[in-house]
């Protein structure tokens, strides 16, 4: 069975559905199902269900057990496609405010960038969203350099892979879309040879 998007409840209660009935039931996502996929709402409307039992004291529903098997998410794939860019302490944050309110990205996307967080940014980017990876970069400038390395990896392992190093200043030039990743480095990131290093601090440690 399978959705497209803003379909995704409607697929997970299916399932539920199933394994409550005796099934043996597996709902497959990209990336991560932890991350910023379906696990959690599968865990949500089993909770749901239980509250309302509980509220009406109900027949109790049929036990679900609920196994997660990770996966390989977007931020990993793409990392590993630009170098080592994820070395440091780093925030994940999703441009899509269908499910979260602008308001509250904007105030995610400050508290990253004036802790100088190495920032991946999902979702950058969409037929309904043109401005929102604008704004985004706009909110991170006031904090890092324009020459701050930036990567942009599109459809991650996949036949239509594309992955591009650019900087703050420049990022927008490239093609974004809703399969690309972008990873923003934090004031210690460099380039090398095309690719992106964010140091972990062993240099002011140790000789290398």
């Amino acid at each position: 069975m399978s959705s497209g998007m803003r379909q995704e409840v409607d697929r997970c209660a299916k399932a539920v559905e199933l394994a409550q009935d005796g099934k043996t039931v597996a709902v497959i996502c990209s990336g991560d199902p932890g991350i910023y996929a379906m696990a959690g709402l599968v865990f949500e409307i089993v909770f749901g269900q239980q509250k309302v039992v509980g509220a009406r004291r109900a027949v109790p529903l049929p036990q679900v057990d609920i196994e997660i098997i990770p996966g390989i998410p977007a931020l990993s794939a793409c990392a590993s496609r630009l170098g080592a860019p994820l070395m440091h302490d780093f925030a994940s944050i999703s441009l899509s405010d269908l499910l979260t309110p602008w308001e509250l990205i904007e105030k995610r996307l400050e508290a990253a960038a004036s802790a100088d967080f190495v920032i991946v940014i999902y979702n950058p980017k969409s037929k309904g969203r043109q401005d929102h990876i604008k704004k985004a970069r706009d909110i991170i400038l006031k904090h890092r350099s324009p020459e701050t390395p930036v990567g942009i990896v599109t459809g991650a392992s996949r036949e239509n892979e594309t992955v591009a190093v650019t900087d703050l200043q420049n990022m927008l030039d490239n093609e974004i879309d809703m399969q690309s990743t972008v990873i923003i480095g934090n004031t210690n990131t460099f380039t090398w040879q095309g690719r992106m290093v964010t140091p972990r601090g062993y240099s002011t440690k140790y000789k290398i």
